[in-house]
């Protein structure tokens, strides 16, 4: 079995050196050359340069696509085309163009798609969709998201300003790049139903993009959530916080600590995740999940339509903030 990595940036990177820390070496990489990290660690690895030529030359059975996010499609769709498994980073695209010619052609191919929602395996998000299939804080009323980064410390090696994180023709901004709460309080709490958004270029950081986003999301179950996201705080922060009728839990992602507050027992209590977590952990179990999806044994923990629905709740805030706010449906 051949995988072939297209694009090797920083996360294209992490996925091969997780894939060599599991064991695999028949790894093929689709490269540009335009990537601003050392060549040293690619050596001996299979290059090509043409898509079409690899699928045809190496037949691989699965492709990571950790290229640009406007590029994504170009590379997904032909091989979805060619019957190949997917791991898709996310968000799954800039627009919904494109996206139902993926799903055609992964119903042609037969191939399945995993979305690069790594903090779906984080033992302490884990710990939480636990907690609340098991009502430890009763009937979730609110939660509030928080995620800050300071672009510039990204990519040190590099100017941010020619990161895609940064670059409008490449997909980014804050609202699409920062997506995952948008995942992960889908998996937690349900299906949202509308989304109001503002955003803005606030950081003096210089870019063609949003910098800033203020978001509300209101979902089928009646519940309400708040999202702020931002390329500007120093200190980083990124942090969780679900309010219910019987308690109230925290999580945060930097050190992982995920706290429960419950009538019952009238305290904080820490739940146990993993001892000595470190962030690569959640792409390490993530590779791990997606050869066992290559291999039939798994169904993708965050599938294509799970990353759908994000990138739906991103263009929805998009939208509503170009319209000063209004309620909109993520259905629309």
């Amino acid at each position: 079995m051949t995988i072939l990595i297209c694009g090797l940036g920083s996360i294209g990177r992490r996925h091969l050196r997780n894939l060599q820390a599991l064991g695999r070496d028949d790894i093929v990489l689709l490269r540009t050359g335009k990537s601003t990290l050392p060549e040293d660690e690619l050596e001996g690895f299979p290059v090509e340069r043409e898509l079409d030529q690899a699928l045809v030359r190496w037949r691989p059975e699965a492709v990571i696509v950790s290229n640009p996010t406007a590029l994504h499609l170009e590379v997904a769709i032909p091989s979805a085309e060619a019957g190949c498994h997917l791991l898709i980073e996310k968000p799954v695209s800039h627009t919904m163009e494109g996206i139902e010619d993926l799903q055609k052609a992964l119903n042609r191919g037969g191939g399945q798609v995993l979305v690069g929602f790594q903090f779906r395996f984080h033992p302490g998000l884990r710990a939480i969709k636990r907690l609340l299939g098991e009502g430890a804080i009763g009937r979730v009323i609110s939660a509030h998201a928080h995620w800050g980064e300071y672009l510039p410390d990204w990519h040190p090696w590099e100017d941010y300003h020619i990161s895609y994180a940064a670059r409008k023709d490449l997909g980014g901004g804050v609202v699409l790049t920062l997506c995952h709460p948008f995942d992960y309080l889908s998996w937690l709490l349900g299906e949202v139903e509308t989304v109001s958004g503002v955003i803005a270029e606030l950081g003096g950081l210089d870019l063609e993009v949003e910098d800033t986003a203020e978001l509300l999301m209101k979902y089928r179950k009646g519940n309400l959530a708040s999202v702020h996201l931002d390329y500007n705080q120093r200190p980083a922060s990124h942090c969780l916080e679900i309010i219910g009728t019987e308690g109230t839990i925290r999580w945060d992602g930097l050190n992982g600590e995920t706290r429960c507050w419950s009538s019952e027992m009238g305290a904080w209590e820490s739940i146990p995740t993993q001892e000595d977590f470190e962030r690569n952990d959640m792409f390490l179990e993530e590779m791990r999940h997606f050869l066992e999806v290559i291999k039939g044994t798994a169904k993708p923990i965050s599938s294509l339509e799970d990353g759908v629905e994000a990138l739906r709740i991103a263009l929805t805030v998009k939208r509503s903030a170009e319209e000063d706010g209004r309620w909109i449906q993520v259905s629309d």
